[in-house]
């Protein structure tokens, strides 16, 4: 199976184009041009799953175009997304920041999604995508150390108590790439794709490993790479994988 990570900044892209006609107007005006170019990219690959974070779910910025549904049906998937802050944040009753999510993308044979929400930090979302055969969990961290700590011990008590083998994919902002996540790893039995440690931030130049996809024990990686493609200020992740289907599940 494929699993394509992608932050994709709301389709907003890069550039001069994001500051004009004034400052930070990209914010506001979107990009519509764009996330045609992402969802190209993206159906290239043929992934099996998408994890896209910082997607908008149809605010005035993305014309009230839900990015999640455009790019799952370009793909021919279903789609599972839901605003990132927590239940009863005051984002969510702000106009754009409440349709700022994340959200998987799969193949109509995988389907089964629940939430769950940290207990601290702004971005609180975590959505876990079960398989028939193993569980993927997508995540984005705070950009506050210690808010993320809170955040890795609560997430993994999710993965250790899955019965299935256990992938765990997206933003972490770890400003100290692979040594910040090191014992929540070796705790949750956890290893990077990225054996490399290959950067994926900024996109223009990367320099930062803050995108992770983590996998357990039962699973196979079986090919990973980093595409230097510029549609927004992070790079995909792509990893291709198999189950183990003579591996125990866990009790």
């Amino acid at each position: 199976m494929r699993l394509l990570l992608y932050n994709i900044r709301y389709g907003l892209g890069l550039g001069p184009a994001m500051h004009l006609p004034i400052p930070g107007a990209g914010y506001l005006l979107g990009n519509r041009g764009n996330l045609q170019r992402i969802t190209d990219f993206i159906k290239s690959q043929d992934p099996d799953i998408v994890g896209l974070v910082e997607v908008d779910s149809g605010s005035i910025r993305s014309r009230r175009i839900n990015q999640a549904e455009v790019i799952a049906q370009a793909l021919g998937h279903y789609s599972a997304y839901q605003c990132k802050y927590g239940l009863g944040s005051f984002n969510k009753r702000l106009p754009i920041v409440r349709k700022q999510g994340n959200a998987f993308l799969a193949a109509p044979r995988v389907h089964g999604e629940r939430f769950h929400y940290f207990e601290k930090g702004i971005k609180r979302l975590i959505i876990e995508l079960e398989l028939d055969e193993c569980s993927v969990f997508l995540v984005h961290l705070s950009l506050k150390y210690r808010h993320r700590q809170a955040q890795l011990h609560y997430l993994h008590d999710l993965v250790v108590a899955s019965s299935k083998p256990v992938m765990v994919a997206g933003d972490f902002n770890t400003f100290w790439g692979q040594h910040e996540i090191y014992l929540f790893m070796r705790a949750a039995g956890l290893q990077s794709a990225n054996v490399r440690g290959l950067p994926s931030y900024p996109s223009t130049s990367p320099r930062k490993e803050l995108d992770f996809v983590l996998y357990g024990s039962g699973i196979t990686v079986t090919d990973f790479s980093i595409p230097k493609v510029k549609f927004s200020d992070h790079l995909p992740l792509i990893c291709d994988f198999e189950i183990n289907k003579e591996a125990p599940q866990a009790a």
